[in-house]
């Protein structure tokens, strides 16, 4: 009887598809996976660093499977908690037989009764590069595909690239070659900062390119999506493909909107350039849907600045917003700086802004109401427009006869805060 093995994915979208990889290393090696810990020869744990939220999360996450593996299997930590804190986790974490940083093997040695601990500096090991690495088909009618890993840019809260690295953009034919391989119906495409897709390699691709990636993947599939947007580099050009693809989402990383606070996040733009160019994309397709995050409490920010966000949001009235209090980590610049903000008033913002943002998400869901729309079906009874990421935005409720994979449209007769529910199915369609 061959080995089990299971992997358990924290954090982004990104971190996801770093999974998929691993996961396809390890049906290469004649592993298979198991959707139960207690049954897995080898349990990864692909962490998350971003925020100390996600660092205890990934913690709580790594003693909980020990707590669950079976005797002699072994329990291997990597990703980014992995990567940034290798040395720290192996001493602090006894329980754990590998921590293994980017491109470090899961599979190590072979699993024996006893434990041994094996820092991920303590290893000789060959070096995986997981951005090119094959992954299995998906098991769902969409996917991740990521085209670049690392980050350029310097955001004063931001400690990423100082563990993922520089930005390095994939190969057009490695990115094309996988989304035929995953045969899926939609593609989300994901980067550190995606729209800088190939500023790294001048000679080959060059600023711009994502724009003809965008056309070519559009190409290939039914369904494409972008996720994680730097505003200065959303040009004319790449507003035009992303509307061409049929999926007029915009995932736009603003963080704030205070002039004076985004130069202190080390950040480009102001809130009156954010609502021209969203202002500017809705003439263009009334159709589009907008998503944002936003950092509360960053050291420096004034109720000035509070009011000026709140004024954005009320305006902007953008289709899904993430709000998140600002966490200090190690090695970044806004860790220098002074204004620290009390915690008691930044949940208060917090919970002022995500007050408001409910009931315009909730009032955009309603003007829905009676709209015909095209839905991807997920699961049974469970779809998306092209106004919903998966995994991250509502749902669209559905009739449970509608085929899993497959695009219909429906009829939208009610909403439920972020969801939608559907009925009166109009036709199966093509996207």
């Amino acid at each position: 009887m061959g080995q089990h093995f299971y992997v358990e994915t924290l954090g982004c979208p990104k971190n996801q598809v770093d999974s998929d990889k691993i996961i396809g290393t390890l049906i290469a090696d004649g592993m298979t996976a198991t959707g139960d810990a207690s049954l897995a020869d080898l349990v990864v744990v692909n962490t998350c660093a971003f925020i100390d939220e996600a660092r205890k999360e990934s913690i709580d996450t790594i003693l909980a499977l020990d707590e669950r593996r079976k005797a002699g299997a072994r329990l291997v930590v990597t990703g980014c908690m992995a990567e940034r804190y290798g040395a720290e986790l192996s001493e602090a974490l006894p329980e754990v037989d590998q921590v293994a940083g980017f491109g470090v093997p899961v599979n190590l040695g072979v699993t024996v009764a006893g434990r041994k601990s094996i820092p991920v500096s303590a290893v000789q090991v060959p070096t995986l590069d997981l951005l090119n690495l094959p992954r299995p088909r998906s098991t769902s009618p969409w996917a991740y595909v990521k085209i670049a890993e690392g980050c350029d840019r310097s955001c004063g809260f931001c400690a990423i690239p100082s563990f993922r690295g520089p930005q390095r953009s994939r190969d057009v034919a490695s990115i094309l070659r996988e989304v035929d391989e995953l045969q899926v119906r939609e593609i989300v495409l994901v980067a550190q900062d995606l729209a800088s897709y190939g500023k790294d390699r001048p000679d080959e691709l060059g600023a711009g390119s994502i724009v003809p990636l965008v056309r070519s993947v559009a190409a290939a599939v039914d369904w494409l999506r972008l996720l994680y947007l730097y505003p200065s580099d959303l040009t004319d050009e790449l507003i035009d493909a992303i509307c061409d693809t049929g999926v007029p989402y915009f995932d736009l990383s603003l963080q704030h909107v205070s002039k004076p606070l985004l130069r202190r996040m080390r950040r480009w733009g102001d809130g009156d350039r954010f609502l021209r160019r969203i202002v500017d994309i809705r003439d263009r397709e009334p159709q589009a849907a907008f998503r944002s995050n936003f950092i509360v409490g960053y050291p420096g920010e004034t109720e000035a600045d509070h009011d000026q966000l709140l004024r954005f949001v009320e305006e902007a009235e953008l289709d899904w917003c993430g709000f998140f209090s600002y966490s200090s980590e190690d090695g970044t610049y806004a860790a220098t700086l002074d204004g620290a903000v009390d915690k008691r008033l930044m949940n208060d913002r917090l919970a002022e802004l995500r007050e408001m943002q409910d009931d315009i998400t909730a009032r955009r869901r309603d003007s829905l109401i009676g709209e015909v729309i095209t839905v991807l079906v997920d699961e049974p009874g469970v779809g998306r427009s092209h106004r919903e990421a998966p995994e991250i935005d509502g749902v669209v409720e559905v009739p449970v006869h509608l085929p899993i994979g497959e695009f219909a449209q429906v009829q939208v007769i009610d909403a439920m805060g972020p969801d939608l529910v559907a009925a009166a199915v109009v036709a199966q369609v093509d996207a």
